[in-house]
């Protein structure tokens, strides 16, 4: 072979050797420059720069500060074993605020602070004069989606600016923070000038942030899949009201995407919403607000035409998993979804503080809200000191699965299902509110739960879809029927509201038969009437209160029966069939459901197990149901 002819060979094996990239690590810190490489010698400054530049496989790094900025992600990841990583550097602590802090104060009276600020500080989003609005909101007065925070705590907004110099006004708050503050803006061409009542506190001498950005982590493309967020802090985002026909815009959201990873991180103080697994803007946006000839019923079902028709999927949109994250001081919700929440796993969350404020109301606060949650797997998570749900379920819950999560001292029911077709599943949760349960839906199996409030069944007229077994395809539109329920191994008790229903009363007169066996109601809690259902320890009811000890929560309780009594094991086919969709209650997988542990991850006896949420063989009166980071974080 002459030279001629290896040369030519040498250059096409240059030019067809495909071209081996590594992947790269990215490290952001206050004191880089993005004009840097983005080394650990040269960091950048932005996290919103390594997120231009990092591509699958990349890991960014993020070192502590204050970073003030909304993270808009480029790209995505390619695959679950190709992701793109945003981690806080180990040991260290990096705060994303969609908020800038505000010195200058100039003071009136009686407590109050003036603050002048060139509507470009806000740059093209002032949310001072963005109104807080949406579908299924309900309020009596115009709020706005911006805030005021006086050391990390948010202020209240005022309905005129009399009430901000209003002495009174500011005793009347009822503000379980602590805190009595409040605010008034008045926005014009140029300026917007911030009224502050911040008490007794010079604000000059304290931390005062005042809400910028919309959100702090939410790409504006659509498709970038395979995202992990790890370790971050994330706080004071203006988050609009995120309705289920509406673009929903969380503190950190996933828009429409698949394949996310929320872990680890501590979420606070979102206008509206912590973070959002939830749909896109060009199926509907507010429908119900933009168009009155339709009822919100219709406008949801026009939008879930309209994302199948934009490729609702498991294929595209879901199986995210949101986990072990710390979400408080939120006003609509800790965790909402409509629909992209679907083939997810949340696990591990401890959530409070959820519309505590209550300065607005509507239909869309729990500290879980999902619409479609198809496949979804809802488990050990804390929900506490919500002021409406704990967790609710909307539209087209059918295969999720909520297990053995704690729930306490929320306003509004720990669970709500509604308008759900089935089949999907409720196991050894401990529902400890004053009121448990409130369903208007056909198809769930309530298993080895512990019900200490008030259950309601409602009556619902609405079509709503019920789909292809595990899949978004939608099988068939049908009114609730109320009813094709199992309650098999429950716990009820019943508190002293006389015209509350505790245990199952009320729950005869549904349409479709309802199955109940080997459950145990005490004290005020009875059986559906005429029917035994298990065993009835007359006037007798379970005393408890919850103790919580740093990041330990325990359950102080006075059983009144000497030893745990023994049900019957719970499996596919002691479940049946779901009599209007036709399905079985299976596992995501579509292997048949078999409950085989309890709420610690005990394996259960069979076939005679405990009933209720643990599998013991004695009672404890002192009882572990909380320790952060558990086993099975792993």
């Amino acid at each position: 072979m002459n030279k001629s002819v290896l040369a030519i060979v040498w250059l096409a094996t240059c030019l067809w050797t495909p071209t081996l990239t590594s992947a790269k690590e990215y490290h952001v810190s206050p004191t880089g420059n993005d004009a840097g490489t983005g080394c650990l010698e040269q960091p950048f400054r932005t996290i919103n720069h390594a997120a231009q530049v990092a591509l699958p496989g990349d890991t960014v790094t993020v070192h502590s500060g204050i970073y003030r900025e909304w993270v808009n992600p480029l790209n995505g990841g390619e695959s679950a074993q190709k992701r793109i990583l945003y981690r806080v550097a180990e040991g260290e602590k990096a705060e994303i605020k969609g908020s800038e802090e505000v010195k200058g104060w100039k003071k009136e009276k009686n407590g109050v602070w003036k603050k002048v600020l060139p509507n470009t500080f806000f740059g093209n989003h002032n949310p001072f004069l963005e109104k807080l609005q949406g579908d299924w909101l309900w309020s009596e007065h115009v709020y706005h989606t911006g805030d005021i925070y006086l050391n990390n705590v948010s202020l209240y907004e005022t309905t005129c600016l009399d009430k901000v110099f209003s002495p009174d006004t500011i005793r009347s708050l009822r503000d379980p923070q602590g805190t009595t503050h409040c605010w008034y803006a008045i926005v014009d061409g140029e300026h917007t000038t911030l009224y502050a009542n911040f008490g007794d506190k010079n604000p000059n001498q304290e931390m005062v942030e005042v809400s910028v950005r919309p959100t702090c982590f939410y790409p504006t493309r659509q498709g970038l899949n395979y995202i992990t967020i790890r370790g971050f802090h994330f706080s004071q985002a203006a988050t609009q009201w995120a309705a289920p026909t509406a673009e929903q815009i969380g503190m950190v959201g996933t828009h429409w995407c698949k394949g996310w990873i929320i872990e680890e991180n501590v979420i606070r103080n979102s206008r509206s919403n912590g973070i959002s697994l939830g749909k896109e803007r060009s199926s509907g946006h507010n429908l119900e607000c933009n168009d009155k000839r339709l009822d919100g019923t219709l406008h949801y079902l026009e939008v879930i035409f309209n994302v199948l028709r934009r490729g609702w999927s498991k294929d595209h949109v879901g199986s995210h998993i949101v986990r072990n994250n710390i979400i408080s001081d939120c006003e609509q919700t800790g965790i909402c979804g409509s629909m992209g929440g679907a083939f997810s796993e949340i696990y591990g969350n401890h959530i409070y503080n959820i519309h505590v404020k209550r300065q607005f109301g509507g239909a869309e606060m729990a500290g879980i809200k999902l619409h479609g949650a198809i496949d979804t797997y809802i488990h050990h998570n804390r929900i506490h000191l919500s002021g409406n749900y704990g967790i609710w379920l909307d539209w087209m819950a059918q295969g999720a699965r909520v297990s053995s999560n704690l729930l306490y001292d929320n306003s509004a029911q720990d669970l709500f299902f509604e308008v759900d077709h089935g089949p999907y599943i409720v196991d050894n949760n401990i529902c400890l509110s004053a009121r448990s349960l409130q369903e208007n839906t056909d198809g769930g199996a309530f298993l080895h739960n512990l019900f200490a409030g008030d259950i309601i069944r409602l009556d619902d007229s609405r079509y709503t879809p019920y789909h292809l077994n595990h899949s978004t395809e939608i099988k068939g539109i049908r009114t609730i029927t109320e009813g094709d329920h199992r309650f098999y191994n429950n716990l009820f008790t019943g508190g002293d509201q006389a015209t509350w229903k505790y245990g199952l009363t009320g729950f005869e007169a549904s349409q479709w038969p309802i199955y109940a066996e080997d459950n145990i109601f005490y004290g005020n809690a009875k059986p559906m009437e005429g029917r035994p259902q298990g065993t009835v320890v007359g006037g007798e009811k379970l005393s408890f209160r919850i103790e919580e000890k740093g990041d330990e929560v325990y359950l102080d309780i006075n059983w009144p029966d000497s030893s745990p009594r023994r049900g019957k094991q719970v499996d596919m086919r002691r479940l049946g069939v779901t009599k209007l969709s036709g399905f079985r209650f299976e596992n995501p997988d579509g292997s048949g459901f078999v409950l085989t542990t309890d709420y610690n991850g005990t394996k259960r006896t069979t076939p005679s197990p405990v009933i209720g949420p643990w599998e013991v063989s004695s009672w404890t009166n002192y009882i572990l149901v909380w320790k952060s980071n558990p086993k099975w974080v792993h």
